[in-house]
């Protein structure tokens, strides 16, 4: 594992592809590597975004950090097209709280080829967070 960065005080997070192959997958592995003493899980995306805060987890608040994630190409399949279909499909028929006319517009986006999939909001999600540097695999 190369760690390309001078600043020896970062601490470094490997999220392995391999481990999962759906959202749920996803939280679960980010669960076991970034909140290893917590006693709650990440279940959604804004869960996962809050956790990137840190201070609750197994880095402090702005700490700086190196997400490593390792067989990206494949999480980038896993969490394409047909998941994120299926993720806002699901939200959809659940009704409230959702809104499900914001949802609709996001489903409509995807089918139309101009949507964000789940991975690309992931990884909109981890580039919002200015202390933490992404290394996909």
């Amino acid at each position: 594992m190369l760690n390309t960065s001078n600043n020896n005080t970062r601490k470094m997070i490997v999220i392995h592809g391999g481990h999962f192959s759906s959202l749920a997958g996803f939280y679960e592995e980010i669960s076991s590597v970034m909140m290893k003493n917590a006693d709650w899980k990440v279940g959604t995306l804004d869960g996962f975004d809050d956790i990137l805060y840190g201070g609750f987890g197994v880095f402090e608040n702005k700490e700086e950090i190196e997400i490593i994630w390792k067989e990206s190409q494949k999480s980038k399949e896993n969490l394409g097209f047909n998941a994120t279909r299926e993720f806002y499909e699901n939200k959809i028929r659940q009704g409230k709280p959702f809104n499900i006319e914001l949802i609709q517009q996001k489903l409509n986006d995807l089918l139309e080829g101009k949507g964000q999939t789940l991975f690309d909001i992931l990884m909109e999600i981890i580039e919002s967070h200015t202390n933490i540097t992404l290394t996909l695999e």
